[in-house]
């Protein structure tokens, strides 16, 4: 696998993972804009908005009929929150021309010219979107927001963010808030949409056996050469946590749940960046892993929780610990926790339980190039954070953690917010 990227224009990068392990090609178009209130409702009806049409293909059944010809080509788009940014994602998979029966087909050029067409061009009636596609996808967006509390576990920790980050970016919904859709239409969500295209951060990717002549095709790409260049407005997350907090945030919240969610966030304050290799291996014996501390003390032997885990977010130097629990057990689960916590700080834990947590992080390293979707996803992180580093690098700053490395992130972690879900 051979990564390349090209600054196109000021603001607008290409991005090349070259790799003969598959037969399809994966494209891929962020828009990277800054997280905050007044535009992440819109940006998540952009998102969605995108894929209704573009000027050649004004709707979706058009998109899906060109897929076809495309000999089965599948187009799909997201949404994300990294750090305090919003991403709006856009990926189009089709078969290497290697690999097709007519050699004289450029599909990788006719796929590019496609997707960039769907998220730089899209269909528009008397200056805006077309209203029906807006009405609909605001009505989408609207059930989406007010059904985030079907999955309760995923709830439950939104709503710890929330807590944890209130009044900031991070704290938002990555899908915005039902009292903002009021007052978006067709006419300021265009001209919204003109905005965003000409300030943001555009990232293109494209994965497989690449020809020689890529960049020249992104770069002659009529909708590539309408853009003008730009200083993007986002956040690169290398945010460090100066301070621990003082005092800890107790929220406690009822719903209709057979099951308690525990949801603790942990900050942790680190002094520079390269501790964040130290932290994922904090992490994986804390509650990482099938062997963590987490699993084994909590779940496993005090039988105190039906799910006992806990997940770092590096765009944030968080660690938010998630345990599903019998109601009546939380008290006992939040001092079995603590415990837990406290022990990493003291450096109770072996060698082996080391080894073990670099032997499954590399595992997972070693299968970034495995998919073509996971190899983009982490190319693009490292552009984001301007990290910069290889998975061979990754790897070799992970080997090279010690005991004491793990102990001094042991010491410099603190409960933040403590949220519970309950009946």
């Amino acid at each position: 696998m051979e990564y390349k990227q090209t600054e196109l224009k000021k603001g607008i990068k290409l991005h090349t993972i070259q790799t003969d392990k598959f037969k399809t090609n994966l494209i891929a178009v962020f828009i990277t804009t800054k997280l905050n209130r007044e535009n992440v409702t819109k940006n998540a009806v952009i998102s969605a908005i995108l894929r209704r049409g573009s000027k050649t293909m004004p709707s979706q059944e058009e998109i899906s009929k060109q897929m076809e010809e495309m000999y089965g080509a599948s187009f799909d788009c997201g949404l994300d929150k990294m750090g305090d940014n919003q991403v709006l994602k856009f990926y189009l998979e089709t078969v290497n021309d290697d690999f097709l029966p007519q050699k004289e087909e450029d599909i990788l050029k006719i796929s590019l010219e496609k997707l960039l067409e769907i998220v730089l061009n899209p269909y528009t009636e008397n200056e805006g979107f077309k209203p029906e596609y807006v009405e609909q996808e605001k009505n989408n967006i609207k059930q989406r927001i007010e059904g985030k509390i079907d999955n309760k576990a995923r709830y439950a920790l939104d709503r710890c963010i929330e807590e944890m980050y209130k009044n900031k970016p991070f704290g938002l919904y990555k899908f915005g808030y039902v009292e903002d859709l009021e007052n978006i239409n067709e006419k300021n969500l265009y001209v919204y949409y003109q905005e965003l295209i000409s300030s943001c951060k555009i990232d293109i990717f494209v994965s497989g056996i690449l020809k020689d002549n890529i960049n020249q095709v992104v770069t002659e790409n009529e909708n590539i050469k309408k853009l003008k260049e730009r200083t993007p407005d986002y956040i690169v997350p290398k945010e460090l946590n100066k301070d621990l907090p003082k005092e800890e945030k107790v929220v406690t919240e009822s719903m209709e749940v057979t099951q308690g969610k525990l949801i603790l966030g942990l900050n942790i304050c680190l002094e520079k960046e390269d501790l964040r290799y130290d932290t994922l291996i904090y992490n994986s014996i804390l509650g990482g892993s099938a062997n963590s501390k987490m699993f084994q003390n909590v779940r496993e032997k005090a039988h105190l929780a039906y799910v006992a885990n806990s997940n770092y977010l590096r765009y944030k130097n968080n660690i938010f610990v998630n345990c599903g629990i019998e109601i009546g057990n939380y008290q006992k689960a939040l001092e079995l926790i603590r415990e837990q916590i406290e022990n990493m700080k003291k450096g109770e834990f072996t060698q082996e339980d080391i080894n073990n947590a670099k032997k499954g992080i590399i595992a997972t390293i070693k299968t970034i190039d495995d998919e073509q979707d996971t190899g983009i996803t982490y190319y693009f992180g490292q552009e984001l954070s301007e990290s910069g580093i290889s998975i061979e690098e990754y790897m070799e700053r992970i080997k090279q953690v010690s005991k004491e490395d793990v102990i001094h992130i042991g010491e410099n972690v603190a409960i933040d917010t403590i949220y519970f879900l309950k009946d």
